[in-house]
């Protein structure tokens, strides 16, 4: 049930980051969505590891919206990279 509750989270997640990154993002709702879900378990898995939550325990809502940044983030540096060369 954790990970439903992760994944749940994670796809509104995606779609406030979306909102709040600045720039303009060249994704689609999918791909957003799924980008959200994985910042939401990126942040359950590394806040974990550092020890911020308990084993099982789903990471917060702040948490999973910073993870999805990142995420945005690197898939942006990604996208600019490869279209320049």
């Amino acid at each position: 049930m954790t990970y439903v509750w992760m994944a749940l989270i994670g796809f509104v997640v995606g779609l406030i980051a979306r909102a709040v990154m600045p720039g303009t993002q060249s994704m689609g709702l999918i791909l957003t969505s799924l980008l959200g879900i994985a910042g939401a378990f990126i942040a359950g898995f590394l806040g974990q590891a550092i020890g911020f939550y308990a084993p099982g325990q789903p990471a917060g809502f702040i948490a999973s919206v910073v993870g999805a940044l990142i995420l945005l983030f690197v898939v942006g540096l990604v996208k600019k990279g490869g279209s320049s060369s």
